[in-house]
């Protein structure tokens, strides 16, 4: 998986890339606790996301309840397949997706 990440003031985007599953999760869990501290809006752009395991949603979740803490989160370019899964997961009524 390749992360790439961009701050701007107390906004930070993060760029995944590629499968978050449970090989790359947490190399992503590592480097969002690693970079949100003192972020009020965290950004996940899944443009170029492709898949997300069960392994992924408890990263996206964890962080997300994180972020609740300090600002808020979301994902932006959610494709129809990840979209599917955050659906049938019911993550869709709990993280804040604008496709």
């Amino acid at each position: 998986m390749n992360i790439t990440k961009t701050l701007n003031d107390t906004t930070l985007t993060v760029y995944p890339e590629g499968f978050l599953d449970t090989t790359t999760a947490p190399e992503l869990d590592k480097e969002l606790k690693n970079s949100i501290p003192g972020v009020k809006k965290l950004i996940i752009d899944c443009a170029k996301l492709e898949y997300v395991s069960s392994a992924g949603l408890r990263v996206l979740l964890s962080t997300h309840k994180k972020m609740r803490k300090q600002g808020e989160m979301c994902l932006i370019n959610v494709n129809d397949v990840l979209m599917e899964v955050f659906q049938v997961t019911r993550f869709s009524d709990i993280l804040t997706i604008k496709r």
